[in-house]
């Protein structure tokens, strides 16, 4: 192969790509037969966890031949938990092509997948599937692919009929029809239906003038009236397609095989080459698969120079060396071994010993730059712990493994819940990550709702007496030591202050009652959770010459502040977060009425540009543990958000004996 094409296909969940992808694979005959998404049969889906729910979790790779390009077709998911795969496949696909159903036009996670390419000036191209269904229109489509991304949207294609009547394509730049009417995938050229005529023509018009207005040229022999071969046309497409001024629109049907073929076809001649360096072999790992049973595989692109069986490269995070022994390239769970992988393609490597989602790797003394793979900011917690104590390391291992296999995952330990939260970008995420504990590394969890760190201190200035005596066999215990609580300003911590005169207590007895105290704040209050933002001051005390000791002093500074802060108007602290809410500005009212009605004070919104508003707004932490679901739901998978800690409130009283039985149901 002497030319190489990566293409992504990303768009709305349901909106075709994996289908698509098994159509080109099957029409440029790379498989025998098309599998089905519905019963788990294509080269995509080949996880039981998509094939389960007949989506897409994870991105794959597909590659074929067509024409003596190899085209790497990278299959990404659609659901908006898996969006970290779709980032990482525009990373090192060179060409996006946008699958957008006619049925339900362009959808969130098409906007999202946008959003995405256009921040890297990335090329990107549209194919309109599903022209066969029921209720399909490509003019109702084309219209909102104008409205929503600008006047660069371009088709260079019109379906000939609709719905059950859709059976062919007009290629605009050549002037003539394509038909399909035996079920190969392989179209008749012909001669532009008739009652098609005028419409072509003033679309072809349109579409030639927005191609030839970047070459001045061939802008002057086009008004000239000079008539302008198609494969000027089709370079001076690639050059505006590269540059990200034109954004072409295919059109047709996975499931019939209408059209696919010239998919093909578009991105070997139109799509834009890789850009690959002459130097020393480099490589950027895009994607780690971990396999109980063959280990980790790592997707890699070669960034320059050629990849040999055998190469061996450094790691530019762990300063390792790694030996490329078993290379090959992927068609969905396939592996083909490979002796080479030219610079711009892309392939697989099995066995790296410590090479992961985000390195690179070059020869040693190499200057390359890339820019670091950010996984997604999790949004969602739940709360897990291993079945049994046997479990606990094992766990440990296979939830590390996992975050090698999927980097938008992330683990926590709360020093306070005391629990262990794995983080995720939703439900469906966080389910199939549990299913996968179980599948491939077989260990089975509990999950618990996420615990809020609540907190405990004082509004009032109370006394006691700390006072403990035992007395036993031998030598007794004996230590009295008088407290004060005192309130400090929100966020003070703990402060302790000797006040003891005239050897009340020994000297050496002091650090104990300071010990004592501060065990029992870290170990609760009255409710059982941490005190915080107290002064204490000991004052006055006793002792016994023999009877007195550290641990009778440490038992007296516990005893004696438990006694003071009951007597000290005690309040219940409850942790508030600071949330930054971007959405269309149509979903303002609804994001504001939601914070409100989650106890949550809006600090002020703004325009952000392209129609959306910032939303700024603080609340409880207990209310927004689920805001992702929330929000999702209030905008249709529109809006996103960050979340950080900022400080804590008091609890209002009507809510205190909720917690504290919630506290008591959990113990």
């Amino acid at each position: 192969m002497t030319k190489i094409r990566n293409v992504a296909l990303v768009g709305h969940g349901g909106a075709g790509k994996t289908t698509l992808t098994e159509a080109l694979l099957f029409v440029n005959g790379a498989i025998p037969r098309m599998g089905r998404v519905e019963d788990g049969t294509t080269v995509g889906d080949f996880d039981p966890e998509e094939q389960k729910r007949s989506i897409s979790v994870s991105l794959a790779l597909a590659p074929l031949e067509y024409q003596g390009h190899k085209i790497n077709v990278i299959d990404t998911p659609g659901y908006a938990d898996f969006v970290g795969d779709v980032a990482a496949a525009l990373r090192v696909a060179d060409l996006a092509v946008f699958v957008v159903s006619a049925v339900e036009g362009v959808e969130v996670q098409t906007e999202t997948a946008w959003k995405l390419a256009e921040e890297r000036n990335m090329p990107r191209a549209i194919f309109v599937n599903k022209l066969d269904r029921e209720r399909a229109s490509f003019q109702r489509t084309l219209e909102q692919l104008k409205d929503r991304f600008g006047a660069g949207v371009a088709p260079l294609e019109l379906p000939i009929g609709e719905e059950a009547a859709f059976r062919g394509v007009v290629d605009l730049l050549a002037d003539e029809a394509i038909v399909y009417d035996n079920g190969s995938g392989s179209g008749k050229t012909t001669a532009v239906p008739d009652d098609m005529a005028t419409e072509e023509h003033a679309v072809r018009d349109a579409l030639v003038e927005g191609i030839v207005v970047a070459d001045d040229d061939l802008m002057e022999r086009y008004l000239a009236d000079e008539k302008l071969s198609t494969t000027e046309l089709e370079h001076a497409l690639a050059k505006g397609i590269a540059e990200g001024s034109v954004f072409p629109v295919l059109c047709g049907s996975a499931t019939k095989l209408i059209g696919v073929d010239r998919l093909a076809h578009f991105v070997a001649e139109e799509g834009p080459e890789p850009a690959a360096g002459d130097g020393p072999p480099a490589v950027f790992v895009f994607k780690t698969i971990v396999d109980p049973y063959v280990g980790r595989l790592n997707l890699f692109k070669v960034l320059q120079g050629t990849v040999n069986q055998d190469t061996t490269l450094l790691n530019g995070r762990t300063m390792s060396e790694e030996r490329f022994h078993q290379v090959s390239t992927m068609r969905g769970k396939e592996h083909h071994a490979v002796t080479s992988v030219a610079a711009g393609d892309i392939a697989a490597i099995a066995k790296l010993s410590d090479t992961t989602t985000g390195d690179v790797l070059a020869t040693r003394g190499a200057d390359i730059t890339v820019e670091p793979l950010s996984p997604p900011e999790p949004t969602l917690a739940v709360a897990i712990k291993a079945n049994s104590k046997g479990d606990e390391d094992k766990l440990a291992n296979a939830l590390h493994r996992l975050q090698d296999e999927d980097p938008a995952l992330r683990l926590d330990r709360n020093a306070e819940t005391h629990q262990t939260l794995l983080w995720g970008m939703g439900e469906t995420h966080l389910g199939i990550a549990l299913e996968k504990l179980s599948r491939k590394f077989g260990v089975e969890v509990q999950t618990e709702d996420v615990k809020v760190a609540y907190r405990e201190t004082i509004t009032a200035v109370a006394e006691a007496e700390g006072k403990y005596k035992k007395q036993t066999g031998g030598h007794g215990q004996f230590g009295i030591a008088f407290i004060r609580v005192e309130p400090l300003e929100r966020g003070s911590g703990f402060e302790f202050v000797d006040k003891i005169v005239g050897g009340a207590i020994p000297r050496q007895f002091i650090p104990a009652v300071e010990k004592g105290i501060a065990e029992t704040m870290s170990g609760g209050g009255l409710h059982g959770f941490p005190v915080v933002d107290v002064r204490v001051t000991c004052f006055d005390g006793k002792f016994h010459s023999v009877d007195s000791s550290e641990m009778s002093f440490k038992m007296a500074g516990s005893i004696g502040f438990k006694e003071a802060i009951a007597k000290a108007a005690p309040i219940l602290l409850e942790p508030v977060s600071e949330l930054v809410v971007t959405a269309p500005e149509t979903y303002q009212g609804d994001l504001m009425g939601d914070l409100n009605s989650k106890r949550g004070r809006i600090q002020g919104s703004s325009a952000v540009g392209n129609g959306e508003v910032e939303v700024v707004a603080f609340a409880p932490t207990s209310e927004v543990l689920r805001y992702a679901i929330d929000l999702r739901s209030i905008t249709h998978g529109r809006g996103r958000f960050t979340i950080t800690h900022s400080h804590y409130d008091p609890l209002p009283a009507h809510l205190v004996d909720k917690v504290a039985a919630t506290l008591a149901a959990s113990k």
